[in-house]
């Protein structure tokens, strides 16, 4: 079953770092552009990044433009998310997602979804 997967979530301070990894079961990521995306209780669901297949293109959202940083390995079939400067209101349930594009206006219309990993920005 083809499904994705991401890890590399916890429990950080304020100012802290995390880098949060997606990669797959059942498929290879390397034709498929890739989008990061969030969501608190009571909040709608934000796309924070993307990455088109190659690398090439990238969006992030205003909210962590500056903060994170999007990027692939296509040989090790894994799109990471770096995340620095967190803050409290970075705090939710992170999520990988293919994605049929990514350009200026963010991710496209999504296909496979990652369970989630959650991010907790706390002192």
């Amino acid at each position: 079953q083809a499904q994705l997967m991401e890890s590399g979530g916890g429990l950080v301070q304020p100012g802290g770092s995390l880098t949060l990894s997606c990669t797959t079961s059942g498929f290879t990521l390397d034709h498929y552009a890739v989008g990061w995306f969030r969501q608190d209780p009571g909040k709608e669901r934000e796309g924070l990044s993307c990455i088109w297949i190659h690398d090439s293109d990238t969006f992030y959202a205003e909210s962590v433009k500056g903060r994170f940083t999007i990027s692939r390995d296509n040989a090790k079939n894994t799109v990471y998310l770096q995340m620095n400067n967190l803050k409290s209101e970075d705090t939710a349930v992170y999520y990988c997602a293919t994605v049929d594009y990514c350009g200026g206006n963010g991710p496209g219309s999504t296909h496979y979804w990652g369970q989630g990993t959650q991010v907790t920005v706390s002192s």
